[in-house]
Parts: structure tokens; sequence; C-alpha cells
């Protein structure tokens, strides 16, 4: 059953395989935690993130194990279908970036084997922050999910930098062409909020930012561009939620390309 550990702000999840839980985006969603059980562990530290701030010290965390996920995965599958009650989807996500996993490629494929086995009508999902896709592993185990969902919050790489705020620099451009290379198979999430981070405004809703994502997202040409407001308490505290009228006017932007978007509150 899902439960939480505070973390003023935000919430961590201590077990590895959580819920079903009702998702936004992916309805009846049972989650897939591969990240430690009382910490976060992040390749970012978004001013927005529901799990709080990533911890400077992430040398050595310790991550359940390949088989340990498969076995305990298994066991909610078999619980679930006795109570009539399978999941839509089986979701990578949790306390941090799921694909950090050293075995991530190898629990995609039990994830999707279990799944056949005891749920064929759900979908495998990722909720990923992009970070990893660069390796050719995590790329390969990505393309076979039925929703490849990656984040993309800004056009620009001075905005990236602030929302996202990555504990070690990255490559935005490369980012940019590794999305890219997914040739469409791949959903885009984007979270629009307003605020101020180390003396400097943040605001991915101005016109001229969200033209630049606009365009990121005619390069990359993704199945679907999913947007949505601030939900839950962020560690950065001075973070404005936007209104969905708002951000009904930057999709309807999107929707004019020809993409299809999806606004979620």
């Amino acid at each position: 059953m899902q439960s939480y550990l505070h973390n003023m702000p935000g919430f961590l999840f201590d077990d590895i395989i959580f819920g079903p839980v009702r998702s936004r985006r992916l309805g009846l969603s049972l989650g897939i935690n591969l990240l430690p059980l009382h910490s976060k562990h992040c390749s970012f530290n978004c001013i927005y993130c529901e799990c709080g701030w990533t911890p400077q010290d992430q040398a050595h965390p310790k991550l359940p194990a390949r088989t340990e996920v498969s076995i305990y995965l298994e066991q909610r599958l078999k619980e679930l279908r006795t109570e009539d009650y399978l999941p839509d989807a089986i979701t990578y996500a949790g306390n941090g970036e799921p694909t950090l996993h050293p075995e991530f490629a190898g629990t995609v494929d039990d994830t999707i084997s279990l799944r056949d086995k005891y749920a064929p009508q759900a979908r495998v999902a990722v909720l990923s922050n992009s970070s990893m896709i660069h390796q050719p592993d995590v790329f390969a185990a990505l393309q076979k999910l039925d929703d490849n969902i990656l984040k993309l919050d800004a056009g620009s790489e001075i905005m990236f930098n602030l929302i996202n705020n990555p504990v070690s620099p990255v490559n935005f451009t490369g980012l940019i062409e590794s999305l890219k290379k997914f040739q469409g198979d791949l959903m885009i999430q984007s979270m629009f909020l307003r605020g101020n981070f180390k003396g400097q405004a943040v605001d991915n809703t101005t016109p001229e930012e969200v033209d630049l994502w606009i365009a990121r997202l005619l390069e990359i040409i993704p199945k679907t561009v999913m947007i949505y407001p601030i939900a839950r308490a962020t560690p950065l505290h001075n973070i404005e939620k936007i209104p969905v009228t708002e951000l009904e006017l930057i999709a309807e932007k999107v929707r004019k390309t020809g993409l299809k978007v999806q606004v979620y509150q």
C-alpha cells in the first residue's frame, strides 16, 4: 500500500512497489520505485519537486536489487488480480530519477514479462527527467515502454537550468538531440510555473519562453505533450501555480502547430 515520509515539504515513497494510485496522466497506476526508500536520488534538483530537494551526498545510494523488484512486483500483481483491481498502468516513478538505477534496462524486461502474465491490459510507463537518455541501454529500454514520458520544462538553456537545477552540468543542446532520436516515440511532460530562484525570475510562461519551448517540441515531434501545473507542496516556497485557463492558452499555441497536447489540473 502507499505510504509517505515527509521531506519538508514533499513526500517519499517507502515501498519498492506502491499503490495503485490515481494518476493525473495514467489512470490507476501501480508504481515502481527503483530509488532509495528513505531519501531522494536524482540527477536534477527541480525547484518544484514533490520529493523535496536532492541531497548533496548521493555517492552510495542503497537501491533495490533487480531480483527484489521483480519479486515484489509479481507479489503485488497477484494480489491485485485476486482483488479484481488491476492497474491501467505500471509506472516507473518514485523518489527521484528511475533511469539512474544501474539495472534499469533489466527491470524493464522483467516488468514487461510480469505485465504480460498478470495484467496484459496495463501499459508500462516511465516518468523520467530525460537526463540519462544518452545512455544506449537506457535509450533502448525506454523504447520498449508503452508510455515513454520524458520531461522538458523549458525551451531555453537558462530557464532549464533555473527550473530543473541539474546536480551536474547538462548539455541542453545534447539533451534535445537525444530526445529527437526517439523519432516521435515519446511523450513530453512540461511543468509551467513562476517564481524566483537564486535571485533570478523564473517564468516559463512568457511568450518568448513558450515560443522557444514550442520550437523544441517541433524538433522532437512527440506523440503528445502533457502540460500541468504544480499539484503538491514544493521545496521552493515562492512558486506560483499557473491557472488552468492560462495553461489552456499555451496548449492552444501547441495545437496550432499540429501537435497533440493535453492540459492536466
